[in-house]
């Protein structure tokens, strides 16, 4: 996968913010490393003492740094940032490789070509196998790593009922290795409309499935990858299927 700039922010601090987050990211510093002194980070970036206040200000509302007054002071890392945002979720991750970006663009691209399967194939037991999935993602809705569980689950029925074993197999492989590393899965602020759009097109997907209506299908699966894309942070929004 090829590096993403950050996405442009609405203001100077703002900017100057993202650019510190990915470079946090980027590099993965390690809780503690040291970030610079204010004023080596106002001459680096050009910025007034106002905007820095700013931007310290965005940063340690994120829990992202840490600020120590006085001599052999400075800004320190506080906590790494999470490295996929997609849709409601942010999510954390151990170190690996491949990269959880790279694992959750397999996931994605497996699970669109097994869902197109699925529309084609599936049996009446394999869409009332879909609704069960859907009733227990409908009631993971307060806890982020529970509704993180309860998609992979129903993307696993979804592609079982591709009755293709072999990309049902990789589909799995991928899933654990996500789940091998996974480490904190938070809801992003205001997630309740993005939650609540997201149990909708998964429930729109089982119900062009279960009719074979197509231009349903075509519009819920299209409305499921926009869903995902995260444009305010797209270097750590995951390629998808429609959109890479």
């Amino acid at each position: 996968m090829a590096p993403r700039e950050p996405a442009l922010r609405s203001s100077r601090a703002e900017r100057v913010a993202a650019d510190l987050e990915h470079e946090i990211l980027s590099a993965r510093l390690p809780i503690g490393a040291h970030l610079g002194r204010r004023s080596e980070l106002m001459d680096r970036f050009g910025i007034s003492p106002t905007v820095m206040n700013e931007t310290l200000r965005i940063l340690r509302d994120r829990d992202l740094v840490s600020v120590r007054p006085g001599p052999g002071g400075g800004i320190t890392v506080a906590s790494a940032p999470p490295q996929v945002r997609v849709g409601a979720l942010d999510l954390w991750f151990q170190t690996s490789t491949p990269h959880p970006l790279d694992l959750f663009e397999a996931r994605l691209y497996l699970e669109f070509g097994l869902t197109k399967a699925a529309f084609e194939r599936a049996t009446p037991d394999d869409v009332g196998a879909m609704r069960a999935a859907m009733t227990t993602l409908r009631a993971s809705t307060t806890s982020a790593q529970q509704f993180f569980d309860g998609v992979l689950a129903f993307h696993g029925v979804v592609a079982a009922a591709a009755h293709i074993p072999v990309l049902e197999g990789m589909h799995q492989l991928v899933v654990t290795s996500i789940r091998a590393v996974l480490t904190r899965v938070v809801f992003v602020g205001d997630h309740q409309e993005l939650l609540a759009r997201s149990l909708d097109v998964h429930d729109d997907i089982v119900a062009s499935i279960a009719l074979h209506d197509q231009p349903s299908f075509v519009d819920a699966i299209n409305r499921h990858d926009h869903d995902l894309i995260r444009a305010d942070d797209p270097d750590r929004t995951p390629d998808t299927p429609q959109h890479p």
